[in-house]
């Protein structure tokens, strides 16, 4: 997700871009403001007349300032971008101060310098909180998903992978005792034989000599 700063538009087109948006902003909240004044300022009877009234005369006025603060910051901003040479919120904290006390320089230096301080503290808690909102969408995003692997079977049911408890008979054990068993009734010899490298054993069983073949010639 990209910061509130790299998000924005590029300085040249920052400024006409915060002008609009500055004025949209002044005009469809003066016009709801001055609206809900006018209806209520109205008598009974012409309160939608009134409050139209009141619209047309002041949300263009609301607008046109809202558009002036939005130009006149975006201005300043560009200028410390150019002059810091890095983008940060002090750009947008710095502009804020200077464009309030821009604006207020006609009633003398201590009111410019008030609303120079009212404007550094207002854009000042703007930014943390966008620092705040961007680091928890980040946090959120960056959670590992935790994906419940399904229960084991249990024991009894003779899964593979179920541990039953009862100890596993060797095979190797198992091909030992039954061909000594087997070596063992017929009487005959058994010989081991290791396979070199593999770890298999093969078993080779020699039970009792066979019976000489009848031959069938005629003497």
């Amino acid at each position: 997700m990209g910061t509130p700063e790299t998000a924005r538009e590029p300085c040249p087109d920052r400024i006409l871009d915060d002008i609009g948006g500055a004025f949209g902003m002044g005009a469809v909240g003066g016009s709801l403001f001055h609206f809900l004044k006018g209806a209520y300022n109205s008598p009974g009877g012409s309160r939608f007349l009134g409050g139209s009234q009141a619209v047309r005369m002041n949300a263009p006025r609301v607008g046109g300032s809202f558009a002036v603060w939005g130009g006149l910051f975006s201005v300043f901003d560009c200028s410390m971008v150019y002059l810091r040479q890095k983008e940060d919120p002090w750009n947008s904290i710095i502009a804020g101060a200077a464009t309030g006390g821009f604006l207020s320089m006609r009633q003398g230096l201590g009111a410019s310098g008030r609303s120079a301080l009212v404007g550094g503290v207002l854009l000042a808690l703007i930014e943390g909180a966008g620092i705040m909102l961007n680091k928890a969408f980040s946090e959120q995003q960056n959670v590992p998903i935790m994906i419940e692997e399904p229960a084991s079977a249990p024991a009894s049911m003779g899964l593979p992978g179920g541990d039953s408890g009862q100890p596993v008979p060797d095979p190797s054990s198992s091909n030992t005792s039954s061909s000594s068993w087997f070596g063992g009734w017929f009487g005959g010899e058994k010989k081991k034989e290791e396979a070199g490298g593999g770890g298999i054993k093969t078993v080779i069983l020699e039970s009792f000599d066979a019976p000489p073949v009848p031959s069938f010639e005629f003497k």
